[in-house]
């Protein structure tokens, strides 16, 4: 065991006093001790019940012989922090989530973690510090939220837009926002946390039913107990992530990712993942793997279903039933399975809900002199009137300018609104824009303006938003120097998206046109900006 570094032996009596001090007896120190990484605060909608995840996960450990031992990290929501200086903090908080474990991990001497996340960042930081300790690891999640009527947080922001043009009144926003969000658990729709989560299972990580069973159901508290149980399995029989997330493992997740037609920030956060296990993700993987997986779903924002629906219609694993030989099945996961051995018996009970929508997958790469090294949009929640669109520039140097121009009516249909200085080292932290796109689209304008930026959109963004523009406007990229008019051509069926502006103009713009100049920073974000890379790496670390 790794713990007997710390705790075996008459040389290691002073840290058995130190366990002991806090009540653990002779024969649990002699146990294996099993990290249990919990991400609860009171802040976050989808961490408030994780304090009740983490005992059932606790009791797992105990049933199976392990000494569980609870250590927190930190937790972002995106929504409370959308819209204002606090988003540059939340991409960001994902490098600190993954180092934060790896010091209590390695200082603590861990013999195996248990992991419980739930939101955005939290979900691809603790992968990203399970691939780097590669301690035999599981993970358990707390859950979707439930939709009721078929609303979201979603909803509350698109009906800001409505107010904005009058076609809502105050007091029927009141409604919206009192039932938007009835309950704890990860917002409902298909947005990056329950992306995430549902990419666990098909990545091996964690057990059939973690992106699904809501979280307000006794069941969420059985499979805590059972990914608390599975942890000491894999401890005893030494399955590392290593064994688990392999390259074929990644190309799993990347297929299920455009089956289910998942947030756009799943492939940042899937090539940051891949970065700590030293395995190479690219957008043109995505592209390849796209163009031959169809899209099984058309969850919120792209259709009217819910995380629930996918639920009861038979979850991430009757999807991955569905894509038959596309994946490989011969991989090994938490379960102690391999692929095909979890899906034998499972089958899709709603056609309604899973059910080929189009031949080509959720998400889409697109290259062209406007994005040399990448950008990515979330195809199947683009009208199909906008998958080929041109349109007139209007730039704006930060979202909140942006902002202000679509509530004031100055976006009008044809335009498409460049909004740069957002990426991951420009912004810095690549904040994610749903306060644009969903006053755009709550305002009827979805069919006919696009969204470009050097940032990110959220999972819950509808309509054509391509983002993640690399380079970036602060690395020099051509999204700094293009000018109020321009037109830009977007061909999302060929994959392509383009300034229409001749190679000498483009020239003398970079001649000319100085790059804006970052206020000074101070504190976390001035080492983060320091130190980040560009979208189409993931923004990990240099």
């Amino acid at each position: 065991m790794k713990s007997n570094l710390m705790k075996a032996g008459v040389e290691k009596a002073p840290q058995r006093s130190l366990l002991k001090s806090m009540g653990y007896s002779d024969e649990q120190i002699k146990r294996p001790l099993v990290g249990i990484v919990n991400s609860f605060n009171e802040v976050v909608p989808g961490h408030i019940h994780l304090q009740n995840i983490s005992r059932a996960v606790k009791d797992g450990v105990l049933m199976n012989g392990g000494t569980p031992m609870e250590f927190n990290t930190i937790g972002v929501c995106d929504g409370i922090a959308m819209g204002h200086e606090g988003m540059k903090y939340s991409l960001c908080s994902r490098e600190v989530i993954a180092d934060s474990i790896e010091c209590m991990a390695i200082a603590h001497c861990f013999d195996a973690l248990v992991f419980i996340p739930n939101c955005d960042k939290i979900v691809p930081g603790m992968l990203m510090a399970a691939a780097r300790l590669d301690l035999p690891s599981i993970f358990v999640s707390g859950g979707p939220m439930l939709s009721i009527d078929g609303m979201d947080l979603n909803s509350v922001f698109e009906a800001v837009g409505k107010i904005k043009i009058g076609s809502l009144n105050e007091n029927e926003l009141s409604v919206i926002e009192e039932n938007a969000c009835p309950g704890c658990g990860s917002c409902s729709g298909m947005f990056t946390a329950n992306s995430m989560n549902c990419l666990s299972e098909a990545l091996g990580m964690a057990l059939p039913g973690n992106g699904t069973i809501p979280a307000v159901y006794a069941q969420r508290l059985r499979l805590a107990k059972e990914a608390g149980q599975k942890a000491m399995e894999l401890f005893k029989a030494g399955t590392k992530p290593s064994n688990i997330m392999t390259e074929k493992a990644f190309h799993n997740a990347l297929t299920v990712d455009m089956a289910l037609g998942c947030s756009t920030n799943s492939v940042l956060h899937l090539f940051a993942i891949a970065n700590e296990r030293g395995i190479t993700l690219d957008l043109s993987m995505v592209n390849k793997i796209s163009q031959s997986t169809p899209n099984l779903c058309r969850l919120a924002p792209a259709g009217a279903h819910h995380v629930q629906d996918l639920y009861f219609a038979g979850g991430v694993q009757a999807v991955m039933k569905e894509l038959g030989d596309r994946l490989h099945n011969d991989q090994i996961t938490v379960t102690g399975k391999t692929v095909a051995e979890n899906i034998k018996n499972v089958a899709v009970k709603n056609p309604q809900v899973i059910q080929k929508y189009s031949d080509s997958g959720g998400i889409a790469a697109l290259f062209g002199n406007l994005a040399p090294n990448g950008a990515v949009v979330k195809r199947s929640a683009v009208r199909k009137e906008m998958l080929v669109f041109t349109g007139n520039a209007r730039v704006f140097d930060c979202e909140e300018e942006a902002v202000a121009a679509i509530y004031a009516k100055k976006i009008q249909k044809g335009d498409a609104v460049v909004i740069r200085y957002e990426g991951p080292a420009g912004g810095p932290g690549m904040r994610e824009m749903l306060s644009p796109t969903s006053a755009i689209a709550g305002m009827g304008l979805d069919s006919d303006v696009a969204l470009i930026t050097d940032g990110r959109f959220s999972g819950a963004t509808r309509g054509a938003a391509i983002g993640h523009i690399s380079p970036e406007a602060a690395a020099g990229g051509l999204i700094a120097y293009v000018q109020e008019g321009d037109k830009i051509a977007i061909d999302i069926e060929n994959l392509t998206i383009n300034l229409l502006v001749s190679d000498d103009e483009i020239q003398k713009r970079k001649e000319t046109m100085p790059l804006k100049q970052q206020k000074p920073l101070k504190g976390y974000l001035k080492k983060y900006a320091a130190a980040v890379t560009s979208a189409d790496k993931g923004a990990i670390w240099r």
